[in-house]
């Protein structure tokens, strides 16, 4: 279980040189309130930015110190895990990033994004999108579950029921498993090349056991016979060499294609983003006649306009997209081709070899042949060396066989490994034994809300919603109040989940401006029921509505601004 502590922050967005110090664990919960600007959200990023080095919102890391100070920007983390105590340390101007284990700092000799990683797999076991979804709820840069890509929902869910591990096993076997393929190959080769000599040698021993000068012509017969063999094993070698100087000009670029597709994608990513970001201005505009901050109606000249630049806008994303998404395509297509090239040089690389050991063993027996007929000319044969050869090639033989065999048993176990951590295996046994658990627990929390439906979690994580009358829904058909308790009921069934595995469980959950938006009263109160039977965890909720949820909580902390400066009022 992780357990934090404290989280303090200085020079930090809108807190100057006096730090922001929060308790994290001595009220199960607290309610942040303060006016629009004071800092209340600032906590969302100071948590999100000392763990994952990226902040809640949209916001560029330069823009995440004070202006006015403009540097010592500096967030510290305390959390323990088990028996474990934590220090994160994160700063900006300068840049920090450090990591205490009881006291100690952890090793910085790594790279800055090593380092990251061992935080997120080893300590946190947990990434920044499923912190999001088992620890923060806000109104602002929130992906819900829903509305993630299934590959993305998987991630998380896996995370949860610390099942990650199969993948980053499977990721270390599959080097192995290339690798053990290609030993099998060459000690196969190996064995072939040693197998054909010894029945070469074997021959050319039987021949010359009753050999006679008769078969001096015979000799000279066979020299000229490996002269040819040879001549075309060369011809066969710069036929091959040719082709692959041909197919060197195909891959010579294959890691700036591979660099260029990863931009691409970056690039996809970030227009999913700015289009999501304009259908939601859209969607505002077209919906709302008032400002929602001052509650005066929007002139409908500005909102026609406000409407048609965020559809002009979208209509440009969106054939960006369209161009994007076909320049990827052929990006992975172009490196699908380069990959079969380089393949298909492999195998060339390898034919070349086994000529090269052809030739080899071929000048060798071409040499022994020179020495047989320079005995025969002098009647001076000798068996004695081609027996130890003979003897020498069985041995060779035989451990060759002993260690190709070792190798296969190997391979075999490595590929059963392999089929057993892949999304079909273990995993998925995993996830089918709390696939059921997971939609007894939404529905439970939906009821719990007054949310009567019927809502069903696949084993990819597709939803099929149903309601009383057993129409059939998905999670965009409902509106924002309902969507906000699908996403609640999605979350507390996450850290329900989470403290039966004891894996990513933790004590803090933090909730923005739920009771601002979506939530009616009659959700409000369906949510206090839920958060009351949550005794051993500590919450918080940022909210503007003040007064009307003071009795609601344990602990009151107000946010205010004095001479441009975040400070923090704690009743």
């Amino acid at each position: 279980m992780i357990l934090f502590k404290r989280i303090s922050y200085k020079n930090f967005l809108s807190t100057g040189n006096q730090p922001i110090e929060i308790d994290l664990s001595i009220s199960q919960t607290t309610l942040i309130v303060g006016t629009n600007g004071t800092g209340k959200s600032t906590l969302l990023d100071a948590l999100c930015f000392v763990l994952f080095n990226r902040p809640f919102r949209i916001i560029k890391k330069e823009q995440m110190v004070n202006t006015v100070n403009n540097g010592d920007c500096l967030i510290e983390l305390e959390f323990d895990v088990g028996t474990k105590k934590f220090l994160i340390r994160r700063g900006i101007k300068p840049n920090l990033f450090e990591i205490y284990q009881d006291i100690k700092l952890v090793n910085q000799d790594s790279s800055n994004i090593d380092y990251q990683k061992y935080l997120e797999n080893n300590i946190m076991r947990l990434n920044y999108r499923s912190f999001l979804q088992v620890v923060l709820l806000g109104s602002s840069s929130y992906e819900p579950f829903m509305k993630m890509k299934p590959r993305y929902r998987r991630e998380v869910v896996e995370e949860i029921l610390d099942i990650r591990v199969f993948g980053l096993m499977d990721l270390i076997l599959r080097p192995q498993q290339s690798e053990l393929t290609r030993n099998v190959t060459e000690l196969r080769h190996k064995c072939d090349l040693i197998e054909s000599k010894y029945e070469t040698e074997l021959k050319h021993y039987n021949a010359i056991s009753d050999l006679n000068m008769n078969d001096l012509d015979g000799k000279k017969q066979l020299l000229e016979k490996n002269g040819q063999a040879n001549y075309e094993y060369n011809r066969k070698i710069d036929k091959i060499n040719d082709e692959l100087e041909r197919y060197k000009d195909q891959v010579k670029d294959e890691a700036k294609e591979k660099a260029k597709l990863t931009k691409l994608s970056k690039l996809e990513a970030k227009i999913e983003q700015n289009i999501s970001t304009h259908k939601k201005s859209l969607q505002f505009f077209s919906e709302n006649d008032n400002c929602p901050t001052c509650t005066q109606p929007l002139e409908l000249d500005f909102k026609g306009d406000k409407i048609r630049q965020e559809e002009h806008k979208l209509t440009t994303l969106n054939d960006g997209m369209k161009k994007l998404i076909e320049e990827i395509t052929k990006q992975e297509e172009l490196i699908s081709v380069m990959d079969r090239v380089s393949k298909k040089m492999y195998e060339m690389n390898v034919e070349v070899s086994k000529l090269q050991t052809s030739i080899e063993e071929l000048d060798k027996y071409s040499n022994n042949i020179h020495e047989e007929i320079k005995k025969l000319e002098t009647k001076q044969i000798d068996g004695e060396d081609i027996e130890q050869q003979l003897e020498q090639l069985k041995v060779d033989l035989e451990e060759t066989k002993v260690e190709r065999d070792k190798i296969i048993d190997q391979q075999k176990y490595v590929d059963v490994l392999r089929t057993i951590l892949n999304d079909k295996g273990a995993k998925a046994n995993i996830i089918r034994k709390y696939v059921p658990i997971m939609n007894t627990l939404i529905n439970q929390y939906l009821q719990s809300m007054d949310f009567f439906i019927s809502f069903h979690l696949d084993e990819e994580f597709n939803e099929t919603v149903k309601s009383r009358f057993r129409d059939t829904f998905n999670y965009n058909n409902f509106s924002e109040g309902e969507k906000m308790r699908i996403d609640l009921a999605l979350l507390f069934t996450w850290r329900q989940i989470a403290k039966m595995k004891n894996s990513v469980n933790t004590n803090l959950l933090v909730l923005d401006e739920i009771f601002d938006s979506s939530l009616d009263g009659q959700g409000t109160d369906d949510f206090f029921k839920i958060i009351k039977t949550m005794t051993k965890e500590n919450i918080f909720i940022i909210s503007h509505k003040g007064d009307i949820l003071f009795d609601k909580f344990t602990d009151i902390v107000k946010f205010e601004k004095y001479k441009n400066f975040t400070r923090l009022n704690q009743a």
